[in-house]
């Protein structure tokens, strides 16, 4: 009968011990194990010393070196080319870039181009004065007439481009127009490196808002944009040669005749004056061809294909198909060496 009073006194027993008050040590580190937020955490404040004027120095030394790298490399390789260093081991300066550094045909001309833009940057502004400038849109485009380097320096100078794609849009213009547009594609990239979708859309706005002078020449390749053109179907992508230069359009000769295209519709490939040679030597001879009014069909497509060449210059396989071709048709002149 004395069971319950026993189970009783056994639980308040326990509970007694349970409520025992540990000590104030012991709550601290319960209480921080149960909530971390509330743990405090002692931090060792480490002072960053300044960089001297002669570790400044350096720096500035060693982030020229990085933004120069790839501009040393086309100089490097514009004396390679001019000074023929590979003839004893490639008769061609293109075959020995591909073999020796893995180059397409065109990157090593690109690279040339944007170490002749670098340095033009650098020149402009010797002694890296920075002051605001004024000139307008319309400026850039004029005729380039260059004022004192001091009053030439504007913000931005300082920054330099550090690819080859970030200076492309701009290798065509006069090397004040190249200082000009690169200062203001700094500006509108926030004091940073311009991309080169920037540094594009710098070129294209000073373009429309100026209306400048159609930038085409006669001789030089272009690639048709057929856009919003339906007189243009099918031509997309096509290469051809301005023969005309008007105000507002150009006359391009393309692989099946003449046609008449506004400048919107036209993208400079930006060829070497030798790869447009070599582009003006494969149009004559397509037109040659068809000019044959028993020309066949095959013949046809093959001169279709070489009118969309994304490219400079035959393949071995064209150049057969294209002599196979005139042979066929008697047309007995030999294809020129451009190489």
């Amino acid at each position: 009968m004395n069971n319950p009073p026993l189970k009783r006194k056994k639980s308040t027993s326990a509970a007694s011990d349970d409520s025992k008050t540990p000590p104030d040590s012991a709550n601290e580190d319960i209480s921080q194990q149960e909530n971390p937020a509330l743990a405090t955490i002692t931090v060792t404040a480490v002072e960053v010393p300044e960089l001297t004027e002669e570790e400044q120095r350096d720096r500035l030394h060693l982030e020229r070196k990085v933004e120069r790298a790839v501009f040393e490399a086309g100089k490097a390789l514009m004396e390679l080319r001019d000074r023929r260093l590979y003839r004893s081991t490639h008769s061609t300066f293109e075959e020995y870039c591909k073999d020796r550094f893995g180059f397409q045909r065109r990157h090593p001309y690109r690279l040339i181009e944007a170490s002749a833009v670098f340095d033009n940057l650098m020149k402009m502004c010797p002694n890296g004065t920075q002051t605001e400038t004024e000139s307008s849109d319309a400026e850039i485009y004029s005729s380039g007439t260059q004022t004192e380097n001091e009053e030439m320096c504007p913000i931005g100078t300082q920054i330099l481009p550090t690819s080859e794609r970030q200076v492309r849009p701009i290798t065509k213009l006069e090397p004040q127009q190249q200082w000009e547009v690169w200062q203001r594609a700094v500006e509108e990239a926030g004091g940073k490196v311009p991309s080169a979708r920037v540094v594009g859309d710098v070129v294209q706005r000073i373009m429309e808002r100026t209306k400048a002078p159609n930038p085409y020449r006669v001789g030089e390749v272009c690639q048709i944009i057929a856009k919003d053109n339906p007189d243009l179907r099918g031509k997309g992508g096509c290469w051809g040669i301005v023969n005309h230069v008007g105000e507002f359009s150009c006359t391009v000769t393309m692989w099946d005749g003449e046609y008449t295209v506004r400048i919107n519709h036209l993208k400079p490939l930006n060829y070497l004056e030798s790869e447009c040679q070599q582009m003006q030597h494969i149009s004559d001879r397509i037109h040659r061809l068809r000019e044959n009014e028993n020309l066949e069909e095959a013949a046809h497509a093959v001169l279709k294909h070489l009118g969309e060449l994304k490219r400079p210059y035959l393949t071995a396989v064209e150049e057969k198909l294209l002599g196979l071709i005139e042979k066929e048709y008697g047309i007995n002149e030999v294809a020129g060496n451009f190489k």
